[in-house]
Parts: C-alpha cells; sequence; structure tokens
C-alpha cells in the first residue's frame, strides 16, 4: 500500500516537465506573423460574404494588413532583442529571437509582401477573374507569414515549418491562373523541385537531430562538436544533407532550373515575390543552419558555398546574357536568369564567414545587399508590369522607345537596372557590390573576389544593353502606358527607396559593420 506522501513525491518529480509545458509567450515579439496569418484568415472568412463586384475589397484589406505588420510591429521591436518560447530555466535556447537579424529579414520580407501586393491589386483586376481573389489573397500572406516567421526561428522544427508555410502557398500562386497550361507547368515544376529539396533538408536535419538530441540551434552549435566517434559520419552527412536541401531553396546552381520557367507561367507579381521574399526565405535560413546551428563545421559548408557561389553566378549571368530580345517573354527571362546571377552575390559572404574572424560582419554584407535588391529588383518588376499591360508577350524588344511615351518611367526602370549592375548613379547597387567583395577579400578568397569582378562585367553588358534600348528611337507608334493607382504606388515606393539609399547608403550598409545575432 502507497503511503499518503508518495503521490506528493510523484508530483514533485513531475514539476520541471510541467514547468516545460507551460510557455509565457511575448506577443509583441511574435506580433509581424501573426497579424499577417491574422489578416490572411479574416480575407478568406470575407470572401464568403463578399458579393463579386466588390471582391477589391480583399486586396485592400491585405494591402493594409501588410502595412501594419511591416512598419508599425517592426518598429516597437527596434533596438530590443527579445525572446520567447524559450527552454525552463535555459533563458538563452528558445524557439523564436527577435534580433536586429530578424528584424532586417522580417522588414525585407514583409515590406516586398506590401510592394507584391500593390502590384497585385492591378494584376488580380486585369485578370478579370481569371485569378480567384478570395484564395490569391489568402495565399499571399500565407506565404508572407511563414517567410516572417522563418528568421526568427532558433530551433530546426520552426524553421522548417516556416520554411514550408513560405513555400506551399507559393506552388498555388503560380499556378492559380485558371486555364493556363503554362502556368500549370511552372507550378508543378516549382512544386517537385522544393519538394525534393526538402525531403533533403529533413533527412538531413533528421540526422542531425540523432546525433546531437537536441533541435534548438544554440544547443546543436554546442553538442554536435562533440559528437561519438561512431556518429560523425552521421552528423557529417546530415550537415551535406541539410546544405543540399536549402540550395534548393536558394537556387543556386545546379538546382535552379525550375526559376526561368517558374517565373514565365507564374502572374508577374508572383514572380516578383519569388525574385525577393522566396530568395530571402531559402538565404534566411542557410544562414541560420551554417553560421548559428554549424559553425564547428564551416571546414565543410564553406568551400562548399564558395563553389556554389561562382557557379551560379556564373551561370545565371551567361543565361541571362545569351537571352534574345525579340523572344516571348524575354524580359521576364533576362529577370529569372539575372536573379540567378545575384544570388551568387549574396552567397559570396556567407561561404567567407566561413573564413572570417568576425562571421557576423560578412552576413551582415549579404543582408545588405539584399535589402538593396529587394528594392530596385521589384522597382524593374514593377516596370514590366506596367509594360506587361499593353505588351502582352514582355519582349525586351517591347521596351525600345519607352523614353518616348513614358519619360518618367522609363528613367526609374534605367535607373533600376543601373542599381542592378552596380553603376553610378545606381550608388547603392555599387556600394553594396563593394561591400560583398570585401567580404570575400578579407576572408582570404581572392579566386571567388576575381569570379564575381568577371561576372559583374559580363552582367553590365546585358543591363546596358536593355538600358540603351529605352532610349532609341522607337521602330513603331509608342504605346500608351496608362498607370493604375496602385501600380503608380508600387513604382513610386521602390524608386524612392532606391534613391533614398543611393543618397544614404549607410541605412542598410551599416549592417556589414555591426552585428547581427
Amino acid at each position: 500500500m502507497s503511503s499518503p506522501a508518495q503521490p506528493l513525491a510523484e508530483a514533485a518529480l513531475a514539476q520541471p516537465l510541467a514547468q516545460n509545458l507551460v510557455q509565457s509567450v511575448d506577443w509583441l515579439a511574435i506580433a509581424p506573423p501573426t497579424i499577417t496569418a491574422v489578416v490572411g484568415l479574416v480575407v478568406l472568412v470575407t470572401d464568403l460574404f463578399v458579393k463579386d463586384a466588390r471582391k477589391s475589397l480583399l486586396g485592400w484589406i491585405s494591402v493594409a494588413g501588410l502595412a501594419a505588420a511591416s512598419a508599425l510591429m517592426l518598429l516597437p521591436l527596434v533596438n530590443d532583442d527579445r525572446s520567447t518560447f524559450c527552454l525552463a530555466g535555459e533563458p538563452g535556447v528558445c524557439s523564436y529571437t527577435a534580433d536586429t537579424f530578424t528584424l532586417a529579414i522580417q522588414f525585407l520580407v514583409l515590406g516586398g509582401a506590401l510592394l507584391t501586393a500593390l502590384l497585385s491589386v492591378t494584376a488580380v483586376k486585369d485578370a478579370d477573374r481569371g485569378l480567384p481573389e478570395g484564395e490569391f489573397w489568402f495565399l499571399l500572406l500565407s506565404s508572407a507569414a511563414g517567410a516572417a516567421l522563418l528568421p526568427a526561428s532558433r530551433d530546426l522544427a520552426t524553421l522548417i515549418v516556416a520554411l514550408e508555410v513560405a513555400s506551399l502557398p507559393a506552388f498555388a500562386l503560380v499556378g492559380l491562373r485558371q486555364g493556363d497550361r503554362r502556368s500549370s507547368e511552372a507550378a508543378l515544376k516549382f512544386f517537385l523541385s522544393s519538394v525534393t529539396a526538402t525531403a533533403v533538408s529533413l533527412m538531413g536535419i533528421s540526422f542531425v537531430y540523432a546525433t546531437t538530441g537536441t533541435l534548438y540551434l544554440a544547443q546543436v552549435a554546442d553538442r554536435i562538436q562533440h559528437v561519438d566517434g561512431q556518429f560523425t559520419t552521421l552528423a557529417q552527412t546530415g550537415v551535406v544533407l541539410t546544405l543540399v536541401g536549402f540550395a534548393f531553396k536558394t537556387a543556386a546552381v545546379p538546382f535552379h532550373f525550375w526559376v526561368p520557367d517558374t517565373y514565365v507561367g507564374a502572374p508577374l507579381p508572383i514572380a516578383a515575390y519569388l525574385s525577393v521574399i522566396g530568395k530571402a526565405v531559402g538565404f534566411t535560413g542557410l544562414i541560420l543552419v551554417t553560421v548559428v546551428a554549424l559553425p564547428s563545421y564551416a571546414d565543410v559548408w564553406g568551400p562548399a558555398l564558395a563553389t556554389l557561389a561562382a557557379l551560379t553566378m556564373t551561370v545565371g549571368n551567361v543565361g541571362a546574357l545569351r537571352q534574345q530580345a525579340t523572344r516571348a517573354y524575354s524580359a521576364v527571362r533576362l529577370l529569372a536568369w539575372s536573379s540567378v546571377g545575384q544570388a551568387g552575390y549574396l552567397l559570396v559572404p556567407i561561404a567567407a564567414a566561413a573564413y572570417s574572424d568576425d562571421p557576423e560582419r560578412s552576413i551582415g554584407s549579404t543582408v545588405a545587399y539584399a535589402l538593396m535588391y529587394a528594392a530596385v529588383n521589384l522597382g524593374a518588376f514593377a516596370v514590366a508590369a506596367l509594360v506587361g499591360r499593353t505588351r502582352t508577350l514582355n519582349r525586351v524588344a517591347d521596351y525600345r522607345g519607352l523614353y518616348a511615351s513614358n519619360p518618367l518611367t522609363a528613367l526609374l526602370l534605367a535607373f533600376f537596372l543601373l542599381c542592378l549592375a552596380g553603376l553610378p548613379p545606381g550608388v547603392i547597387g555599387l556600394f553594396a557590390k563593394v561591400t560583398v567583395f570585401t567580404a570575400a577579400v578579407d576572408a582570404g578568397l581572392g579566386w571567388l573576389a576575381v569570379v564575381m569582378a568577371v561576372n559583374v562585367v559580363i552582367a553590365l553588358f546585358y543591363y546596358l544593353q536593355w538600358t540603351a534600348l529605352l532610349f532609341r528611337a522607337p521602330e513603331e507608334a509608342p504605346a500608351d502606358h496608362r498607370v493604375p493607382g496602385p501600380l503608380t504606388a508600387a513604382i513610386t515606393a521602390t524608386a524612392v527607396l532606391a534613391v533614398a539609399l543611393s543618397g544614404a547608403p549607410q541605412l542598410i550598409l551599416r549592417f556589414a559593420d555591426t552585428g547581427l545575432f
């Protein structure tokens, strides 16, 4: 017969477990992704009660929600690191952390999603019910919520969940156009490549968990250095598979094959979204896995990422160079191949972090470059969306003489292209490239810096060729480009941001000189 004290003793033993199950939630820290997800649900429910004639209301609700999440909710978190969902008794081991790195990426993601929403308001209207509005806005907000959650993730489970929440709605968005075979094929190709990447990543993460016994990045970084000798090969295999999986997500060569067809088949705002937010998601996950969780395996992922960076920028720029101006959708294809080349530049500082005495500075270079790229690339896609309203094939040749019909739009596109090329007056593009170049040189990766310099020269050719075409005499009567209000707002916002960054590049280049974690 048990004594009366026995249940009390058992309760005392169970108390630490109970404490682990009780979490205090920092609602302010998790507000940006939470609000985005809640607005997505509001849009989905509202769609059931709104008549077809008033479906445009859903788009403006989405724009307002993203504006609140990207501006109002991020401002209170500046200079105030917060963590939540932490292990009891170990406040430094948490699942969610809102630090400088998190806020910078969340601003990029939610700001990019807001600009995508402005582009989409016009695109959905022009589609004339070819895009189901309720589903479109719900999927876009769901993807943005997952993308905003990912940079704050500090355990492997949350990281993968956020990655998939960001990716799965994007598959549907690519193939959402009704009766469009090209869109369906693009979605299928995107889906198959991404699912393969997820499967490889999950297998790698399972190996890492099997050898370390934890999913928290901080604990993985410590325990993976002391893996028992008989499990060393398993741990190394897990690291390699995890890196391969994230290489798919970043569209690094040779895992880039889905990019051109997917961008062409997707609605143009979604192509813009994938080129910026999709890449931000992949690179953020790669940074968290390499620099935060696996710094002791820098001798493995450093050379691998350096090689991928060289291949990616070279294949991307050569692919863009080979685009024919008269080919259908050549403008979108050129931007797609250009985004692959830009991904190579973004990989350079991450690879340099493996060799650097100050890896946080190298990661800061990637973040600074990503913020510059997001602003100017979304601006280029916004102009492409404008031209595509009258030139449905959206060829590079269709931009000939744009200055004659719409001087301001032509000047803005020229500015965006010069920023991507890294030429004045696109000062922010020049400084961002110099920052990335410096990160490679400081890390002793001189050969990678040389490859980057060669690729910058290659990219100059096709960016300048497109820019010069804008100011040539038109071969036919110039088309009248009527600019809807939301599209005007998107072009204006990207232009103001790009010009402001060129005038005050220190706004983002400071990330290359300060710690992010």
